[in-house]
């Protein structure tokens, strides 16, 4: 399955979940589409329910099935809880820290910063978006007027997102330093990640 590419209020109605940014014509149906949406009472099976909440995170981090699994597969063999292990890989993409950073308005976007060369991990450009970042890491922009003016101009208009504990960021210089992987405290908290992991298990 190729990532996805459509309509993304079509999703966060399915959802009945802002998955990706709302829009006005999901504040005013933010249910499922329909005659029947706004009464839909569905009972979805439990295999339903663990397929709807592996969906909404895949989307969430803009992955393909086959990059989502293959993660999941890498947490699964990695030593410790799985469900936190996986959050904690999807959170450490070098484009989930961008949009985290707010150097972009979106994981989509942050995907193209990256993909585009806008970034420098440790000094050296890095334009992988699933490339993981480690502990100590120094992520910056690089000294380019074009890429600087992007970063500044998403991050003015993403002031209210706040920079989570377990990244540094120095505003003015276009820099972080990753301080520690995240907890999974600090992971996707609207996702019950267990429903996940029970459902690759079937």
């Amino acid at each position: 399955m190729a990532r996805y590419t459509g309509p993304t209020t079509r999703i966060n109605r399915r959802f009945s979940q802002a998955i990706f940014a709302p829009t006005k014509a999901f504040e005013r149906k933010p249910h499922p589409p329909g005659q029947h949406g706004p009464r839909l009472r569905r009972k979805l099976s439990e295999y339903a329910i663990g397929l709807n909440e592996k969906q909404k995170l895949r989307f969430m981090y803009g992955m393909t099935e086959k990059q989502f699994r293959l993660t999941f597969e890498k947490a699964k063999n990695t030593r410790g809880v799985t469900g936190e292990i996986f959050l904690q890989m999807l959170e450490s993409r070098l484009d989930s820290v961008i949009y985290r950073l707010g150097f972009a308005k979106s994981r989509a976007a942050a995907r193209q910063f990256v993909g585009h060369g806008h970034i420098l991990v440790n000094g050296v450009k890095t334009d992988i978006p699933s490339f993981m970042v480690k502990e100590g890491d120094e992520i910056e922009v690089r000294e380019r007027t074009s890429s600087r003016q992007l970063a500044t101009r998403c991050m003015e208009e993403s002031q209210a997102r706040t920079v989570p504990e377990w990244l540094s960021l120095n505003a003015d210089a276009l820099k972080a330093t990753v301080n520690h992987l995240p907890s999974s405290e600090e992971t996707e908290d609207s996702i019950n990640v267990q429903l996940i992991v029970e459902y690759y298990s079937r």
